[in-house]
């Protein structure tokens, strides 16, 4: 059974998320709190599974609850927003930088048309999260060197999923403003929360970013998040184009379908990176990059929230590398110099 503590200043939304999480087969609703500081304190008393965390409270607010927690009983935290403020939803990125997993927009009422599909999307999420460990150990995962051949490098393509938004954080921290090649990302979000991520990646990491438009020709020195609900394609010329195409691996916009519809000519001149996130959505596709020229990355284990992606491309030897996050933006920084680093490290030794 996951234990589950509800977090949230209002009691109608308290009442509402307890009624749809503790009806749901396998979960049990431990607590209630209705501001930051019940929630640490409860978090202490309880050791719930999962807390579902509210941002804007009294007396602590759930930024500053959530760093607590993970600072004294790490719990896996998923944020449950009901603001349609476009400065709140770009500014509760912060609750992922202080340790939440997830962000998902509540449920609508019970008397709402929409209310079984949210309330099953929450439940989903927060099962998932379940799973997910709540420690991260930030190792050194170099190993001894070996050469490693490629092409001239024109593009990065990036996908992630649960854990993502920070590791691509220290990503693009690591790049230059001068650096020369578009860096496209798929991250797996929430519906509604893709804008916000591109405003809080560009102030965290101090990185141009924003989501791409469809037919939108693709620059250097700065990142591209795939919008939501759309796949993507990079064709000739560096420029994306936007599909309504089926979800893959559930997913929409899919890792899968950007790294297998990188135009033929631009697969050799790739760096294609696969991070921390659940199932295998990218790691097939990062495969058939290598074997077509591509420099491949995955995520190392210690520093992913789930291996799951990565784990399955070294299943399938998929990366030629494994490193931790900010190793990975200091191989991509280099590319334009060194196009095929000088030196790799062997994936026999972390496997999936």
């Amino acid at each position: 059974m996951i234990r589950v503590l509800v977090v949230d200043d209002s009691n109608a939304v308290r009442e509402l998320l307890v009624h749809i999480l503790g009806t749901a087969p396998g979960l049990a609703v431990v607590g209630c709190a209705a501001d930051g500081e019940e929630a640490l304190r409860m978090a202490h008393e309880l050791s719930p599974d999962v807390i579902t965390m509210d941002l804007q409270m009294p007396r602590m607010d759930g930024y500053e609850a959530i760093r607590r927690i993970m600072q004294a009983c790490p719990t896996r935290i998923v944020v449950v927003s009901g603001s349609e403020d476009r400065a709140e939803v770009d500014a509760s990125f912060r609750a992922i930088e202080a340790g939440a997993l997830v962000l998902v927009r509540r449920p609508y009422g019970i008397g709402n048309p929409a209310h079984a599909d949210s309330a099953r999307a929450l439940v989903r999420t927060v099962k998932a999260m379940a799973e997910v460990r709540v420690v991260r150990r930030w190792g050194d995962t170099r190993r001894a060197a070996r050469p490693l051949q490629g092409a001239p490098r024109r593009l990065v393509a990036i996908g992630a999923s649960t854990g993502g938004p920070t590791v691509l954080r220290d990503i693009l921290a690591e790049l230059p403003a001068s650096f020369p090649l578009p860096v496209v990302i798929v991250q797996h979000l929430a519906p509604g929360f893709m804008d916000g991520l591109a405003t809080w990646l560009a102030d965290a990491a101090g990185y141009p970013v924003e989501v791409i438009q469809d037919g939108m020709a693709l620059a250097g020195g700065r990142a591209y998040l795939v919008p939501e609900s759309w796949q993507a394609a990079v064709g000739p010329g560096l420029v994306c184009r936007l599909l309504q195409a089926p979800p893959e691996h559930g997913m929409c916009p899919s890792v899968s379908y950007l790294f297998r519809n990188i135009d033929a000519e631009l697969r050799p001149a790739t760096a294609a990176v696969l991070l921390t996130g659940m199932g295998k959505d990218g790691a097939a596709e990062l495969k058939l990059l290598r074997e077509q020229g591509a420099l491949t990355i995955a995520q190392d284990r210690a520093s992913s929230v789930v291996y799951g992606m990565p784990g399955e491309a070294l299943r399938l030897d998929a990366a030629m590398l494994v490193l931790e996050p900010a190793e990975i933006g200091k191989v991509l920084a280099r590319l334009p110099a060194e196009p095929f680093p000088s030196t790799v490290f062997p994936t026999n030794g972390d496997p999936p």
